[in-house]
């Protein structure tokens, strides 16, 4: 009996193999076909599932969003919403209506659904279009962001006469005297950013923060700017009324009556950052993230409350030493849940707050959006290097996590989407760093692989054990990835992410040769074929590469920096580098001494360069002298400039363009195990070749 219990066993393992290696290669366009689950939103009565899901056309270049709600199992999924325009769903709270965000009819507008009838109704036409909006608890009113012309404030046709004015009239200019007049990729036009209340009973519009102050502040990846109190008299927003905003990080928290009047600061105390305010439900508090080092953008996210009855602030979360990026209050204002970046991971956890104790909520997974119901659930996305994003329920009682969304479901049947290995290497001073790898399809532990090494840009933030293209389309082609998290990266203590001010090319570039050289001695991977590529801070390192090291065969360096000098004043954010640099070019010897283009007696090694021409964080001037540099030192080198593109390409319209130049640059330098991809024929209805 136990040796037909064997057989058995075997022929069960040998058909999993058999099932697996029947599974293709990642490619690009499979990575198109990959669905989306964004904003999951539980119903009041915790009954029903609103979210978004978003798909793409690789031909067309284009990507679709709609809306669908469904019963908390996943069960009886119906569409909101057809046009494929659609996104960020938001509930009454009685249950009846569903709001979202729609420009099906050109500038996005809110829509309601109702459940009575089952229509829709448009119900803002704010020729601006809007953003971000919140629906008062009172279901009466919905505040939303708008770019408008100070003195027109909430006239939408005043506004809209104005940019027709700006955008016709005979004259094209940029005028400013004043700096942050452009932002990531486009100019201010005289425009500023206010918060709009609309009444829905009046169907009237209010500007709420009138004047020339950015309100809510830009927050890199979205976020909480205003909310609603519980009783919808009042909105808590966050602003920087400095005179110096492009020069400080001074945001502070404003209180204003939904009817106007003056705002009242109740951060003012604190000069560094102060934002993402949420109201508790019983009224008492506010919670909210806040910094406290002044001009450090990357300082660490605590998670705070301010009482309301004493006008005082305290700190909740001193034993947590990383960074908080999202959080929801608990039903009974007692607890909060929150996310935090940790080691390679976005995990979920629950502060108690009279005790202040934190319990960890959802283990060591790299979760997203996450919402709470009331009947003892919580609800987030979540991915791993191997497994694309999808929508999961997990007891907090009971800890049993359950899958609800399978979007993705045939792709993961049919495609190799490989998994991620963890290495961990002592680097600077001895400090162990984490090292995510993934292997190529059909790997052959007795075979050698060329290998390509990712650097990840911010500096400070990390690569996590996520879903990402770059960590499944190389392994497609043939090639190990492998994705450190040196000294700066977020997720292992704040000295840590710190570390890396004013040491840009120290510490990190120590840890990355560590990295180099562990990588180099795996026994799957050919130490005669290692390239590297990366993306801002990570474009400044494969830059800081060709100066420093001649251990890679090729580098592929993407919105990075080259002189520092000229850098500082073409950002916008110049805080950034006050800050990381410690000062200005010409009171910090930093920027010489971390710039690569002061070591150009060393550049040697062939290099793929891409920019965007709208990129104002990294101006696209930074890689046109690069370029210059290498084509005068006649050292192979292929410039892209993506022309209607900033510090990020568009996902659909030129990343595609982004992942064949690379295969082509890597497999010209490295060979790959697939034939070269003839990068021109592929690309040759996106781009102007001018060779």
């Amino acid at each position: 009996m136990k040796k037909l219990i064997s057989i058995l066993s075997l022929l069960i393992c040998v058909a999993a193999i058999s099932a697996f290696a029947q599974k293709r290669a990642f490619t690009i366009a499979d990575l198109y076909k990959i669905k989306g689950v964004e904003s999951p939103v539980i119903s009041p009565d915790g009954n029903r599932i609103a979210l978004a899901e978003r798909s793409y056309d690789l031909p067309k270049g284009k990507s679709f969003s709609n809306v669908y709600i469904m019963n908390t199992d996943g069960t009886n999924k119906v569409a909101i919403t057809t046009s494929g325009k659609a996104n960020t769903p938001f509930w009454s709270s009685d249950n009846k209506n569903l709001y979202f965000v729609s420009s099906e009819s050109g500038a996005p507008q809110v829509y309601r659904y109702s459940f009575a009838d089952s229509k829709t109704e448009k119900l803002t036409d704010f020729s601006m279009g809007i953003g971000g909006p919140v629906l008062s608890p009172d279901n009466q009113l919905i505040a939303f962001t708008a770019d408008v012309y100070p003195e027109c404030g909430a006239d939408s046709r005043a506004n809209a006469i104005a940019d027709s004015l700006a955008a016709n009239g005979p004259t094209q200019a940029y005028m400013a005297d004043h700096l942050l007049f452009r932002h990531w990729t486009s100019y201010s036009e005289g425009k500023c950013s206010h918060i709009i209340i609309y009444n829905l009973a009046k169907q009237t519009y209010t500007d709420l923060t009138p004047g020339n102050f950015v309100s809510p502040i830009f927050m890199l990846g979205g976020g909480i700017g205003f909310n609603f109190s519980p009783d919808s008299k009042e909105l808590c927003f966050v602003s920087n009324h400095t005179d110096h905003p492009e020069a400080n990080t001074n945001a502070d928290m404003y209180l204003i009556p939904v009817t106007g009047g003056q705002a009242v600061n109740i951060t003012k105390d604190n000069t560094a950052w102060d934002g993402s305010p949420i109201y508790s439900p019983d009224g008492k508090y506010i919670a909210y993230r806040k910094q406290m080092v002044p001009g450090h953008e990357s300082d660490r996210f605590r998670l705070a409350l301010y009482n309301r009855q004493t006008g005082t602030s305290e700190i909740i979360t001193d034993a947590f030493d990383n960074w908080v990026t999202d959080f929801k209050w608990n039903a009974d204002s007692k607890s909060i849940y929150f996310s935090g970046d940790v080691q390679g991971n976005q995990p979920i956890y629950k502060i108690e707050i009279a005790s202040k104790k934190i319990t960890p909520v959802s283990g060591d997974k790299a979760t997203f959006a996450f919402d709470l119901d009331n009947k003892g659930n919580i609800y987030y996305t979540a991915s791993s290097t191997g497994k694309p994003v999808a929508l999961y329920r997990q007891s907090l009682t009971k800890g049993k996590t359950t899958q609800i969304t399978f979007l993705n479901e045939e792709l993961e049947n049919t495609v190799d989407i490989r998994p991620s290995d963890t290495l961990w290497v002592a680097g600077a001073d001895g400090r162990k760093l984490e090292v995510f790898i993934v292997k190529p399809h059909n790997f052959d532990p007795n075979k050698k692989y060329p290998l390509i090494l990712n650097v990840h840009g911010g500096p400070q933030s990390q690569w996590m054990n996520s879903f990402r293209g770059d960590w499944q389309v190389y392994p497609g082609a043939g090639y190990v990835v492998a994705y450190p998290n040196p000294h700066g990266s977020t997720g292992y203590g704040q000295e840590y992410t710190t570390s890396i001010s004013g040491d840009w090319g120290g510490k990190p570039f120590v840890d990355l040769m560590k990295v180099t050289d562990a990588l180099a001695n795996l026994s799957y991977v050919d130490s005669t074929r290692m390239g590297a590529m990366g993306w801002s801070y990570g474009g400044y390192m494969m830059n800081w590469f060709q100066a420093q090291t001649k251990r890679f065969k090729c580098l592929a360096s993407m919105m990075g920096l080259f002189d520092l000098g000229s850098m500082w004043g073409t950002t916008e954010e110049v805080w950034f580098p006050n800050f990381d640099l410690k000062g200005q070019p010409w009171n910090s010897n930093l920027y010489k001494k971390w710039s690569p283009s002061e070591y150009v007696k060393n550049f040697a090694t062939p290099t793929l360069i891409i920019t965007g021409q709208l990129d104002f964080r990294v101006s696209y001037n930074q890689s046109l002298q690069y370029f210059t540099t290498l084509q005068t030192l006649n050292i192979p080198s292929r410039l892209i400039i993506l022309k209607n593109d900033g510090h990020w390409p568009n996902t659909v319209k030129s990343m595609p363009l982004y992942y064949d130049a690379h295969l082509d640059w890597f497999h010209k330098y490295l060979g790959g195990d697939p034939a070269p991809y003839d990068v021109d024929k592929l690309v040759k209805n996106q781009v102007f070749n001018t060779k």
